[in-house]
């Protein structure tokens, strides 16, 4: 199944000109003659990208982009505004408030498809990327994997979390601990770069955890590099005083104070080196039981999968 493109206009010569023409470069189209209708159909199935006519009568195209702009269900939907007027400032309002591109009518069809494909493979980049760290999310690190499982490429699955970071969170607030999660990102970033070899990838599943593949021969050093870096810096986020006693002190909803570790970074890693790994959930649930066999070691640590 393609993509959909909801294609707005009063004109109906053009909106059955622009869906002939999407439809034969294989998109799946509908149509809405003015605002309203295009409200209701991209709010009940949001769409893949709106193609949005500015100038129409009623609901103006710009009144419609800021009502889909604040609808929950189509707030992310990349919006392409068409309009007959180049001037400089119309643009810069559609833009303003949301607008992904604009096309000048009259327009030429190959220009139309291009910018479309263009959008929509950006919003869609965009989508799989971490908003917090900027890497790679679930639906890359899947196809990732799956790719070098299903290649049989040599590969390392790394899965790490922090340890005690619920009570970082707690103690110092969301804020200080999103720059802990940026922080934990970057050494495992830059590990990649200096000692993880040619083809190593690093994404981010979520919240605290992440995944990286490495050059098995070179797992121990990335491992051991991130560890390294990681434990250097960790102390930069404590407030002085609980860095020096190396603990922080946390209330419970009883009332009770409990004393937690400095945050220290979990990994587990399987190899298909000495076993032949079958799918990635296999890869990804063999990671998982050894990053949990590694938390169970105080500080920072790691621990391979040697089983054959």
């Amino acid at each position: 199944m393609g993509d959909r493109i909801l294609v707005v206009d009063d004109d109906p010569d053009i909106l059955q000109y622009v869906k002939m023409n999407l439809e034969l470069e294989g998109f799946e189209t509908e149509t809405a003659s003015n605002g309203a209708d295009a409200l209701k159909a991209a709010s009940e199935n949001p769409p893949s990208l709106v193609l949005l006519d500015v100038m129409m009568p009623g609901m103006d195209g710009l009144t419609t982009l800021r009502h889909l702009r604040n609808d929950p269900p189509t707030a992310s939907v990349p919006v392409v505004m068409l309009t007959a007027r180049a001037l400089a400032q119309d643009r810069v309002k559609g833009l303003d408030l949301g607008a992904d591109d604009y096309i000048t009518k009259p327009f030429a069809v190959e220009e139309l498809v291009a910018r479309v494909r263009t959008v929509i493979r950006r919003a869609q980049q965009m989508r799989d990327v971490s908003p917090l760290t900027g890497l790679p999310g679930n639906f890359r690190i899947s196809a990732e994997l799956e790719r070098r499982v299903s290649e049989q490429t040599p590969i390392a699955v790394v899965y790490g979390d922090l340890d005690n970071f619920k009570a970082f969170n707690d103690h110092y607030g969301f804020m200080r601990g999103d720059t802990v999660i940026k922080f934990t990102a970057k050494v495992m970033v830059e590990a990649a770069a200096s000692c993880g070899g040619e083809e190593a990838f690093v994404g981010h599943v979520g919240g605290d955890d992440y995944i990286a593949l490495i050059d098995p021969e070179l797992v121990d050093e990335y491992c051991t590099t991130v560890i390294q870096e990681f434990d250097d810096g960790i102390l930069d986020f404590y407030d002085t005083v609980d860095a020096v006693q190396g603990y922080i002190e946390v209330t419970d909803r009883r009332g009770e104070r409990h004393a937690f570790p400095i945050v220290s970074f979990s990994m587990g890693v399987v190899t298909n080196q000495d076993r032949a790994i079958a799918s990635e959930w296999e890869a990804s649930a063999i990671a998982s039981e050894m990053k949990e066999f590694a938390k169970r070691q105080p500080g920072s640590t790691y621990s391979v999968d040697r089983r054959q």
